[in-house]
Formats: structure tokens, C-alpha cells, sequence
């Protein structure tokens, strides 16, 4: 694909500094892009950008005295993001129902969808208009996926458990497995049955290698617009609420309810049946132990304050120091006992 600046202003809705007749190819990062290309730069990379190789760099408004053509827009990502859309073409895939696909009886199939071969859909799903099912997905009986919902390979949506509309679901994922639940009697441990589902509302994506597992009883439930990374556990009989962001090697206990609009950093734990409020951020390796409120800023195990982290961190820093310090003192006060 070729564009001119000027077009692709005109697309995102930006301003240009320099040559609007200059002609874009492909789109690249500050480091790998090259003569032809357009790039994007937000602080602190901006200096970066200066030596960038690309004809055109697309910045904040705000930036003064930088050498090359610039597309000034309000969001230097988001429009970027508009037009990886753009100048990647998407994938050909036939609509149809392949003949090496397993279609159950008493499946419902909407209109214009696309199932690839040795996709199975078990007996009674529903799939809905639209929908994107790839090689070796598999689709539960009685289990709903919703309209322009995309399954990539080797994922596992299981019986009962429903999917709305817009969502992606990445290879591998399994949504509905087990939640782990056992009793325990004189060493032994007994499964208890798992008999509820797990639903995921509209526009959520699940990472690859995902596990959310089915409620004992009721639903486990992702919110609206919530983003989950690759490698993430989500325990029975959560409800995580809308646009929350969920990030690799992730665990949420089981019957733990999040708030709406909260980020959890890599590799946060928490216990379970607990809450979390809404707005907040919890930096990587997190351990939530208990209830938390809205709007809060937190990180370290156990959590506490983000401030109150960065100032413990530091202070680590002078133990070796303060521990030489204090067995220097603990020597002159054993003198001064014997004097």
C-alpha cells in the first residue's frame, strides 16, 4: 500500500509540519524503520526520533524544532494503531463451513461465519453471525459464541459457557475448565462437581495459554472491553468487571469480585473471595491478600501503597550498610558496659 501524507493526515485526522506529498509504504518503530516508512514517537523517545531513518515521524502537539515532517494528532498511538489497521490487510478466509469441520446435531450456525477445518462444534452450540472458528477450536455442547467473536487454533470453549460479541479468544486458551474445588477427609481429596459456566461479555480478548475456569455454581464473568494477556488464571466463580487490563502470568483466586477499570501488572497474585475497587493499578508481582478500595495505586507483597514500596525499596538498599553501623555500635556499647 502507498499513501501520501496528506491521505493519511485526512484519515487520522492530524496536521502536517513538512512535505505532505511525501509517499508512505509501510509503517515501522523508531529503530527498524526505513526511507519510506512513517513512524510515531511520545516522550521520552522524541530525541530518539530525530535520527529515526523513516520520511515522516507522527508526534503530540507541542513538539517545536524537530527536522523532520511531522504529522501532529492528539493521540500519536491510537491513530497509529488506525493505520497498522489500515496498511495490513486482513487474512483471506472463505466464508463457509468447511467439509473437514465436526458440526453436532442441533447447532445453530448464523450467517456469514467461517469454520475451518477439524474445527469441531459440539451438539446444541450456538455460533453466532459472523463468527471465526480456526483449525482444531473446539466449541462445547450448548455453548454460545456471539457475533464477529474470532477463535484461534487449539482454543476450548466448553459446554454451557457463553461468549459475546467481538471478542477474540487466542490459541490455546481454555474457557470453562474446572474450577479447582475439593474436599478434603482423612487425607483424601474429593472433586466436587463444577457445575455452573463461565460467561464472557462483549469485546473481551483472552490471551494464549489463558485458563478461566467454570463457577461451581452461576457463572465466572468477564467484563465488557476487559483485555486479558497470555498466561493468565482466572479461578471459579469471579466476576471481573469491565474494562479491566490483565497482564501475563496472572492469578485471580476463586469468588474474588474486581471493580471496573483495574490493571493488574505481570505476575499479580490474589488470594480469593475477596473485593477489589475499581480504578486502581497493581505494579508487577503484587500479592492482594484482602479487600481493597477504588482508586488506589499499589504494588510489593504484601500490597501496600506504591509510594510506600518505592521508599521501602530504597531503604533496602542501606541494610548491609546499617547492619555494619549497628555492630560497630553494639561493640563501643559493650565497652562502655565494662568500663
Amino acid at each position: 500500500m502507498k499513501k501520501t501524507l496528506q491521505e493519511i493526515a485526512d484519515y487520522v485526522g492530524g496536521r502536517i509540519e513538512g512535505d505532505s506529498s511525501v509517499v508512505i509504504e509501510g509503517l515501522d518503530n523508531i529503530e527498524g524503520a526505513g526511507a519510506h516508512d512513517l513512524t510515531f514517537a511520545v516522550e521520552p523517545h522524541i530525541e530518539e526520533a530525530k535520527h529515526t531513518k523513516a520520511v515522516a515521524v507522527m508526534l503530540p502537539p507541542g513538539i517545536t524544532g524537530f527536522p523532520k515532517t511531522s504529522l501532529i494528532v492528539d493521540d500519536p498511538r491510537a491513530s497509529f494503531a488506525r493505520l497498522l489497521e489500515l496498511f495490513t490487510p486482513k487474512l483471506a478466509i472463505p466464508v463457509g463451513v468447511s467439509d473437514e469441520a465436526y458440526i453436532g446435531s442441533g447447532v445453530t450456525l448464523g450467517k456469514d461465519i467461517r469454520i475451518m477445518p477439524f474445527a469441531c462444534v459440539d451438539d446444541h452450540a450456538v455460533i453466532g453471525d459472523r463468527a471465526t472458528l480456526y483449525p482444531h477450536t473446539y466449541i462445547g455442547q450448548y455453548a454460545e459464541i456471539g457475533e464477529d467473536t474470532v477463535v484461534y487454533s487449539s482454543a476450548t470453549v466448553r459446554e454451557h459457557c457463553r461468549v459475546g460479541k467481538r471478542c477474540v479468544i487466542h490459541s490455546s486458551a481454555v474457557i470453562g475448565s474446572d474450577g479447582f474445588g475439593f474436599t478434603t477427609k482423612d487425607g483424601v481429596h474429593t472433586k466436587v462437581p463444577q457445575v455452573g459456566n463461565v460467561v464472557l461479555e462483549d469485546d473481551v480478548e483472552v490471551g494464549a495459554h489463558d485458563g478461566i475456569d467454570r463457577a461451581a455454581m452461576g457463572s465466572t464473568v468477564i467484563g465488557k472491553g476487559t483485555k486479558i494477556d497470555n498466561l493468565v488464571h482466572v479461578g471459579h466463580n469471579c466476576k471481573i468487571g469491565p474494562n479491566c487490563l490483565i497482564v501475563a502470568q496472572t492469578g485471580i483466586s476463586g469468588s474474588t469480585t474486581v471493580g471496573h477499570n483495574v490493571t493488574f501488572g505481570g505476575q499479580v497474585g490474589t488470594v480469593g473471595h475477596i473485593k477489589i475497587g475499581a480504578n486502581s493499578v497493581y505494579a508487577a508481582r503484587s500479592g492482594i491478600i484482602g479487600d481493597m478500595p477504588e482508586g488506589v495505586f499499589c504494588a510489593g507483597f504484601p500490597v501496600q501503597s506504591h509510594t510506600e514500596w518505592l521508599r521501602m525499596q530504597a531503604a533496602m538498599k542501606h541494610l548491609p550498610e546499617m547492619a555494619k553501623k549497628l555492630k560497630q555500635m553494639e561493640k563501643k556499647l559493650a565497652t562502655y558496659e565494662k568500663a
